[in-house]
């Protein structure tokens, strides 16, 4: 099992606790630090209390468990308006809504593509662009994401 997939295993009881939605767990390395982020949502937005709430829950747990060696900061911050979706039940959450999409090669002349989202299948998205559905096949998308 992946350290993305433990660490959420943990920390969306821990969430759920104060009433919020796990919606990702990040490990990554950034200018040579480490850092773990958990992402949470909630009804109505999330806040700082939020936050601090889930934060203060999963630290003593995560330290307890000892599940990553190296030095990190841990970091608890909202999903955000512009965030990413990564899951099927991301994408049929947001089905109708206004998304950004960023491609590995070059369709219908762009990499780049914002339009309304119609549907997700088998990792396939398929959005409304300026009156026309396009297609866009997993192989070719490299990250799509909710847009203001």
């Amino acid at each position: 099992m992946k350290l993305t997939d433990k660490i959420a295993e943990i920390a969306k009881p821990a969430a759920e606790k104060f009433g919020c939605e796990l919606w990702d767990v990040e490990f990554a390395r950034e200018g040579g630090q480490r850092f773990l982020r958990v992402f949470i949502d909630k009804e109505g937005g999330v806040g700082i209390e939020d936050c601090e709430n889930v934060s203060r829950e999963l630290d003593p747990l995560l330290d307890e468990l000892d599940l990553i060696e190296e030095s990190y900061t841990f970091e608890v911050s909202s999903a955000g308006l512009e965030r990413p979706l990564k899951r099927p039940s991301d994408f049929e959450k947001f089905i109708g809504s206004k998304v950004f999409i960023s491609l590995y090669r070059t369709v219908a002349g762009k990499k780049e593509h914002t339009g309304t989202l119609l549907a997700y299948e088998d990792g396939d998205v398929t959005m409304e662009i300026s009156g026309r559905q396009e297609k866009f096949e997993k192989k070719d998308i490299a990250r799509v994401r909710l847009s203001l």
